[in-house]
């Protein structure tokens, strides 16, 4: 075990002003390259809309930047000025990030899923002057919020013009005609030259966004990231991930825009020719990657879920289930040999190969039989997967390795510009999260916590107190617990903050128990609690879309969740469906980190107050609401336990 990895520089960023220059570059080298798939929103993603897109090449696409960008400047958009852009994730998010910054602004994302009270607090603490909305109701949420702000305000443009009326009386006045074509109009009498001296003025170390962390934890905090942050972070993953990220490939991104890692990934791909489209109903990803046809995409860990449990079930209703076991554990089996391999290669040892011949054998009757209609489902091209945003279960890697679809994982924060660390290819190890990315150094606390300092860590937040708190002798503290191997590689093992210390004095990091558990599909959160107590427990919250599936297959009696309450499912069924994964997690952790008793619960899943954009559960909020069934779970002996 080491203590400290840092990896250097593959790329300066000399030569680089600002992020814009990223685009207009491009532009330069390859002016015709179609940069994104755009879809015609008058039909859906699959079915007769599934060939609706339209290509937008580089030039199109700066032509439309610059115009948007000079409207910015008519109306009184300053230089440093706060944009705001609140939208679902679509074409005209990427046009309006990169205006404000060709207008020398400084863009603040907000979700759109983000309550009033949030928009407002964002709005007021960023000072945002002008806004970006996607539709309506989120136009009516900004314009009250600027209203009600004490800055002056420029005013709400809408992306949808059909949008319909005016939010009613107050400073920022709303009509059909505030959108983003409308705004462009009002540019025509700026010049290009204007244009391009407000261009150029921010430089490197100048504010380039403020990004409001989701906070599972605490109170959001704005992350002030500068385009050195983001050139360095742009310029060195795209070297490192070169046989990934490259012109000849195509991704969809369907995560957040709000999220600085699909915002990092936007400006990757763009910068290097990757052909992009944009969805924001994630129902749309399946039949849209029969259509585009992605060699890479960036998931969440439950899509994979979902993806796996999706084949399962279908293999079950063909009366397969034992034939698919047998290839799933194949799968597995051959991902971990491919990674062995891999080991020796890095060693600088010559590979004995994939595994035995039976092995080889086994995975060519199962490709054959599942593992290339799999792969037909995610596209038929994909290459390689990014998982990120929460841990990613080390079996579940193997398996999409062993099925030819590689999953690299990697770990990074808001304040970190999104990545820190990552697998690279033909150096994936499940269970880490790799090394640390070109410019940047990764320590471990003597408490075991990961600190991290480089190129893509920000100086700090708009709140000085928030940037005190941070900062141990010039690293950043993630507030995450891990480790670092001899190669370098992370291992995480917990949030800080989510460290129990029981009754007895034992002191647990849930995290390996909880991922073992929220592995499987019928599982969407898994919360171990235990503070004080005498033994651990967990609240299992389900997916309510897998448990409304399974129940229905099983004749277990399906029920929803009550807005805002957790509710108790109590079949014995579905008690006995997770008993093995259970056992298995208890398996491997030690005795004192063994949970005793489980309650499975309902909640409304698409509650903000309750889940953040990035789809993690806000911890306090749920033992909240969770409060009785933990003191019912409490109030009745533990089961025995064996070690």
């Amino acid at each position: 075990m080491v203590n400290e990895w840092s990896t250097p520089l593959r790329v300066e960023i000399d030569g680089h002003r600002n992020v814009t220059d990223l685009l207009t570059a491009r532009a330069a080298h390859a002016p015709e390259h179609v940069a994104f798939d755009v879809l015609d929103e008058r039909g859906a993603a699959g079915g007769e809309g599934a060939g609706a897109w339209r290509a937008v090449t580089t030039r199109e696409f700066l032509t439309e930047v610059t115009a948007l960008a000079k409207g910015m400047l008519a109306v009184g958009v300053a230089a440093g000025d706060a944009v705001g852009i609140m939208s679902a994730t679509r074409y005209e998010w990427a046009v309006a990030d990169l205006a404000a910054w060709f207008a020398g602004a400084v863009v603040v994302p907000i979700y759109d899923t983000a309550s009033a009270e949030q928009v407002a607090a964002i709005v007021r603490d960023a000072e945002i002057r002008l806004a970006v909305a996607g539709d309506a109701q989120q136009r009516d949420l900004l314009a009250r919020a600027m209203d009600a702000a004490p800055h002056d305000a420029i005013g709400v443009w809408v992306v949808d013009g059909g949008a319909g009326a005016g939010a009613g009386a107050g400073a920022v006045a709303i009509t059909s005609t505030n959108t983003l074509a409308a705004l462009a109009a009002q540019g025509h009498a700026v010049s290009d030259e204007t244009l391009e001296e407000r261009r150029t003025l921010a430089g490197p170390d100048s504010p380039a966004t403020i990004v409001y962390t989701s906070g599972t934890t605490g109170e959001p905090k704005g992350a002030v990231l500068t385009h050195r942050n983001f050139l360095g972070q742009v310029l060195n993953i795209a070297a490192a991930y070169s046989e990934v990220v490259r012109d000849t490939g195509n991704t969809i991104i369907f995560l957040p825009l709000a999220h600085v890692l699909a915002r990092g990934l936007q400006l990757i791909c763009l910068a290097n020719g990757m052909r992009i489209a944009h969805l924001a109903d994630p129902a749309q990803v399946v039949p849209t990657l029969q259509v585009l046809r992605p060699t890479f995409l960036v998931v969440v860990p439950r899509v994979l879920q979902k993806v796996r449990a999706a084949a399962a079930q279908k293999a079950d209703a063909k009366r397969l289930s034992a034939l698919w076991r047998a290839a799933e554990a194949t799968a597995v089996a051959w991902g971990r040999a491919a990674e062995d391999a891999d080991e020796e290669q890095i060693a600088g040892r010559a590979a004995a190969g994939r595994g035995t011949a039976g092995l080889r054998v086994r995975h060519a009757i199962w490709d054959r039989v599942f593992f290339r209609r799999l792969r037909g489902v995610l596209g038929g091209k994909l290459e390689y997967m990014l998982s990120g945003g929460a841990p990613l279960d080390a079996e579940l890697s193997l398996f999409f390795r062993g099925i030819g679809v590689p999953v690299i994982e990697g770990y990074g924060l808001t304040e970190t510009t999104a990545p820190l660390t990552g697998n690279l290819p033909k150096r994936i190890r499940s269970g880490t999260v790799g090394t640390p990315l070109p410019g940047l150094t990764v320590r471990i606390s003597p408490e075991g916590e990961v600190l991290a300092r480089g190129i893509g860590v920000c100086d700090g937040y708009r709140d000085p107190a928030h940037t005190a708190a941070a900062f141990v002798d010039g690293f950043f503290r993630t507030g995450d617990l891990g480790s670092l191997d001899e190669r370098g590689r992370l291992t995480l093992s917990g949030r800080l903050k989510d460290v129990i210390v029981t009754s007895t004095g034992k002191t647990v990091a849930p995290m390996s128990w909880e991922n073992v558990v929220a592995a499987h599909p019928l599982v969407s959160h898994a919360i171990v609690v235990g503070e004080g107590r005498p033994y651990l427990s967990a609240l299992l919250v389900l997916d309510p879309e897998e448990w409304a599936d399974w129940a229905e297959r099983a004749g277990a009696e399906a029920h929803g969740a009550a807005p805002g309450e957790f509710s108790e499912v109590t079949d014995e069924l579905l008690r006995a469906e997770l008993a093995e994964t259970i056992d298995r997690a208890n398996a491997l952790v030690s005795r004192s980190e063994q949970v005793k008793r489980v309650t499975f619960v309902l909640a409304d899943l698409s509650d903000t107050k309750l889940i953040t954009p990035t789809l993690k559960i806000k911890r306090g909020v749920a033992l909240e609401r969770g409060a009785e069934l933990v003191e019912a779970a409490y109030a009745v002996p533990a089961p025995r336990t064996e070690s």
